[in-house]
């Protein structure tokens, strides 16, 4: 089990950036896939980003394609997510996830088993 913690969540202008972080409490982390999913109000949890235990498979959900980036610092025991050309959509609470089971980038939220307790992102102008 692991420890995560998110931070860099805020308000946020359409078409602006934010960059989320998520920090694991153990060095293990770095043999963890983890993944970045959303909630926003009245709607159920849904997948945005993940990425492999090994760093080599990443897995974006469709309206996340091509704006946000995840990536890792194993030296930091942290994983991040670019959120670029943000819009209205995009305002939730994310949430961090992670497991150690098999190591894949997974897109369902079952398949994880540790969760931050997310930051919410606001979308205002």
């Amino acid at each position: 089990q692991v420890h995560l913690v998110e931070s860099g969540g805020g308000v946020v202008q359409p078409g602006g950036s934010l960059r989320l972080s998520c920090e694991a409490s153990r060095r293990a982390f770095n043999n963890y896939a983890a993944g970045w999913f959303r909630q926003a109000p009245g709607k159920g949890r849904e997948f945005v980003a993940s990425i492999s235990g090994s760093g080599g498979g990443i897995n974006y959900a469709a309206s996340a394609k091509g704006r946000f980036t995840i990536w890792r610092e194993n030296a930091k025991n942290t994983r991040y997510l670019q959120m670029n050309s943000v819009n209205p959509e995009d305002a939730a609470v994310y949430y961090c996830a992670a497991h150690a089971r098999t190591g894949r980038a997974g897109s369902g939220a079952h398949e994880y088993d540790d969760w931050g307790r997310g930051p919410q992102v606001t979308v205002s102008s």
